[in-house]
């Protein structure tokens, strides 16, 4: 479900750090662990609304990398950036908790739990608290489609690794046009997920900030 920033009230965040619909005003909102749509099945705890906030650094970077994507008929679909570290901690009593199997069947169907912090799918301590890590997807402008990645977002497993095996020849076009785009204004790859990028000059690389999204 897509969740339209359109008529929410903003509070005023901390200084260095912005709503990234404000800066790119034909993106989508899609911010996954402010609803039920995740590995988890509910809203992640600092998630208070369905908005994305990044650092300015990072946000400079997308509206780059958008102008890139949009002359090639895309718009970015953001799903989530800065991570307040209550919602880390919230993923971390998750993944602690091995009873809790409800999303298995969706989101890690090919992976135990258990191991969800050995396998980097899962962090303690998150770059995304730092504010400067971005997951999104493309969207073309004409159909209004999400291109064909090969799996859905937070989806753990191998098939979600940039350069995964067994992809078509169209999903591995789809996921390097993201790359390159996002690669060619600052971001670098996450290796365990196609949708994961961090921007390689981070303006606060010690900084893990808590404050809710709201």
């Amino acid at each position: 479900m897509n969740l339209s920033t359109k008529g929410i009230p903003k509070k005023g965040l901390p200084e260095g750090f912005v709503y990234i619909d404000e800066l790119i005003p034909d993106c989508i909102i899609d911010a996954k662990y402010a609803g039920t749509d995740n590995f988890m099945g509910r809203p992640a705890e600092g998630y208070n609304q369905p908005l994305v906030v990044m650092t300015t650094q990072a946000a400079e970077g997308c509206v780059k990398a958008a102008e890139i994507l949009r002359k090639q008929g895309y718009v970015m679909k953001f799903y989530d950036a800065f991570r307040p570290q209550r919602a880390v901690n919230d993923f971390i009593r998750w993944g602690d908790d091995v009873e809790d199997q409800r999303r298995k069947p969706v989101h890690y169907p090919n992976v135990e739990k258990a191991a969800m912090f050995d396998l980097g799918y899962i962090s303690r301590r998150s770059g995304h608290s730092r504010g400067s890590s971005v997951d999104l997807t493309i969207v073309d402008m004409k159909t209004h489609q999400e291109l064909d990645m090969a799996s859905i977002f937070d989806f753990m497993d191998v098939r979600s690794h940039p350069g995964a095996a067994g992809l078509t020849p169209q999903q591995e076009k789809n996921r390097k046009i993201l790359s390159d785009a996002m690669c060619a204004c600052g971001f670098v790859p996450y290796e365990c997920e196609w949708w994961h990028f961090n921007l390689a000059v981070e303006p606060y690389p010690d900084t893990y900030f808590d404050f809710p999204i709201e």
